[in-house]
Order: C-alpha cells, then sequence, then structure tokens
C-alpha cells in the first residue's frame, strides 16, 4: 500500500461544496439550451426537493457529510432529470457536456506545466498527476493507493462511499465510469478503467495509448 497524504474535513467540506457550486454553473444553461427556460425552472424546483441546509455551527464532520448527501442528491437527480426528458442521447450530451466543463474547471498553469513535463519525463509526470487524484479524490470516497509507479497507478475501494446512499447507479456507471475518464483522457493523457464488484471497485490509471 503507498501511502498518501491525507485530506481534512475541513477540505472534503470545501470540496464537496465546489462540486455542488460547479453543478448549479453547469445545469441551468444545459438544460435551456436543450429544453428551455421552463425546464430549468423544473429542474430546479427537483433539487431544492432534496437539499438540505447546513447549520453554521455544526462541526466539520458533519457539514461535510451534510454536504455530500446534497452533492449525491444533486448528482442523481441531474441523470434522473436529463434521462427522464431527453432519454439517453440526452445522457450522452451530458456525458460530452459535463467533461468540457471539467477541462475548463481545471485548466491553468498546472495543467500546462504538467503538459510541459509530459513531453520532457512523461513517467515522472504521470506519478505527479496521480498523486495529486489520490489526493483530490478522497472527498469521494475513501480508498487505499495499492500501486503508483511511472506506469501505473491502482485506487482500490473497499466500500464507495457513493453507493452507500439509495439510486446512485447512474453517479458510478456514468459519473465515474464514463465522464471521469473522458475528462481524463483528454486534459492529461492518461486512462482510466474501473473494475467494480458489487459496492466494492478497483480503478486502475495507465498512459493513454
Amino acid at each position: 500500500m503507498i501511502k498518501v497524504k491525507e485530506m481534512p474535513y475541513s477540505e472534503k467540506y470545501k470540496m464537496a461544496q465546489d462540486n455542488i457550486a460547479f453543478f448549479k454553473s453547469i445545469l441551468p444553461p444545459f438544460i435551456k439550451e436543450n429544453m428551455g427556460d421552463q425546464a430549468v425552472i423544473e429542474h430546479e424546483n427537483v433539487l431544492n426537493e432534496g437539499v438540505k441546509s447546513i447549520p453554521d455551527n455544526a462541526p466539520v464532520e458533519d457539514k461535510y457529510e451534510m454536504a455530500y448527501a446534497n452533492w449525491i442528491w444533486m448528482a442523481k437527480s441531474n441523470f434522473s432529470f436529463i434521462r427522464n426528458k431527453m432519454g439517453e442521447d440526452g445522457i450522452k450530451q451530458l456525458i460530452r457536456h459535463e467533461a468540457d466543463e471539467l477541462k475548463r474547471k481545471n485548466a491553468g498553469p498546472t495543467v500546462s506545466f504538467l503538459g510541459l513535463i509530459r513531453t520532457i519525463a512523461p513517467g515522472y509526470a504521470f506519478v505527479m498527476t496521480n498523486k495529486e487524484f489520490s489526493y483530490q479524490l478522497q472527498w469521494i470516497t475513501p480508498f487505499n493507493v495499492t500501486e503508483l509507479n511511472k506506469n501505473k497507478a491502482i485506487f482500490h475501494i473497499a466500500q464507495c462511499k457513493v453507493l452507500d446512499f439509495q439510486d446512485t447507479e447512474d453517479i458510478c456507471s456514468v459519473g465515474c465510469q464514463k465522464i471521469y475518464p473522458m475528462w481524463v483522457a483528454e486534459q492529461f493523457k492518461i486512462k482510466m478503467a474501473f473494475d467494480r464488484k458489487g459496492k466494492s471497485c478497483t480503478c486502475t490509471i495507465a498512459h493513454l495509448n
């Protein structure tokens, strides 16, 4: 097992809130473009049904759990709303839209620097990228890094936190297994593959051929 820097709950809470804000920024324009203003209002009403307020004086661990539950509700509601209104073709369009928005969100000097390093020392850039992933993804679910070298990274999830919630198959099969791989392939030039067994999962990251 590879030791990784542990993310504190304060940062997990911030990451959950940031990803909620990400949904709020990218879904309304997508829905308006494809279905019009009335659908935007309908979608907002659906989200409001399940989003809970977070007390300012709550312990940070509780704030994270509440924000995480709100993120789960929004993520699964987004997929359900788009599928009900636009069918599977709508889900395909949403995958493309979210991957593009993730690239825009994460564009900047760090990614440009990694691109430069990748041309000089691809193995070193690969390790740098996966060390960052091993930190940034901790807010989503607990996992262990069982292998990390210049050619491969393996993240083992004993029990996915996402799947502890009801009706979250889309978050797994669409969000994790389709949107994330598309995003990292196009922005970081790496391949992400998942092998799920029940609520456990192994994510293998390798160089993109």
